[in-house]
């Protein structure tokens, strides 16, 4: 008994130190999300402030943000942002459910080592390729323009086969043999059977091919250049932090980091519980 007793204290101490050490760090990362929402509703203008409480609170810096059109068209740059994310997110989603179903269910030659490139292929950053991107786009004729952002963002998702294929592993293959022997094709296979069945990766796919072009600052900064009106979010914020406006338009930066952090919120919020389902499922297989 008096080992029990010692075994349980020693249970509750440990439980105890790691949920004080669990608060400590949620402490520090909601500090700054706190203080970005605080700055947006401070009423005195400039950067820097050496108080966290706003001395003063006004909602100016968000109907400032949506109206002023003297310098910066916030309004415009969230559409475009919008109309970026979800015509690559539904390309993207395409994309990644084809080419890791196909890896899944199909075997022809080259399997293996299409899939091992892929694999080593999305070790890199995309990045490295934006200068060889670039000069492609130029070619073209596309670049600075929204479609080039959409080409750019979706391109590529195929490389993110892995979890996708490791959730269509688990789903039973005897499924698709029986309708093929009911007459059905692959594709009716596909899209009538295993796409029902697929509910969860299909909400994960479509969150992570949201987030890339709407949180995406460096292709959009190479490819937009200068073409001010089809600037996205991420290139408006930062530049409302230039010399030049920080001290005017910091606030409302603020207020302007607030707002696109909505539509994502929103997202994770309603499909959570598949988001989680999705990364579980897809973690069983390779």
């Amino acid at each position: 008994m008096k080992k029990e007793r010692s075994m349980k204290k020693k249970q509750t101490a440990s439980n105890a130190l790691v949920h004080v050490i669990l608060a400590l760090l949620s402490c520090i990362w909601i500090f700054p999300i706190l203080w970005i929402i605080m700055t947006s509703f401070r009423g005195d203008p400039g950067s820097y402030q050496p108080y966290f409480w706003p001395k003063s609170f006004t909602f100016d810096n968000y109907t400032e943000l949506f109206t002023d059109v003297r310098q910066f068209f916030f309004l415009r740059w969230f559409g475009n942002t919008f109309f970026v994310a979800v015509c690559s997110c539904l390309l993207s989603t395409f994309y990644v459910l084809c080419v890791s179903y196909s890896f899944s269910r199909l075997r022809f030659h080259g399997r293996k080592g299409f899939m091992n490139v892929g694999l080593i292929l999305n070790m890199f950053p995309g990045f490295m390729s934006m200068i060889a991107v670039y000069y492609i786009l130029k070619g073209i004729g596309i670049t600075q323009s929204l479609i080039a952002l959409i080409l750019v963002y979706s391109s590529g998702a195929g490389l993110q086969y892995h979890i996708a294929k490791g959730f269509f592993d688990t789903v039973p293959k005897a499924l698709d043999e029986s309708a093929l022997l009911d007459g059905a094709n692959k594709w009716q296979v596909f899209t009538k059977i295993t796409m029902p069945l697929s509910q969860p990766i299909i909400v994960y796919t479509v969150l992570t091919s949201f987030l890339a072009p709407w949180l995406d600052f460096i292709f959009a900064k190479v490819i937009m250049g200068d073409n001010y009106k089809n600037y996205t979010v991420a290139i408006g914020l930062w530049t409302m932090l230039q010399k030049e406006y920080v001290n005017m338009w910091y606030t409302r930066f603020a207020a302007g980091a607030v707002v696109v952090s909505i539509p994502i919120a929103i997202l994770f919020v309603v499909m959570q519980k598949y988001y989680v389902e999705g990364i579980a499922s897809g973690a069983v297989k390779g």
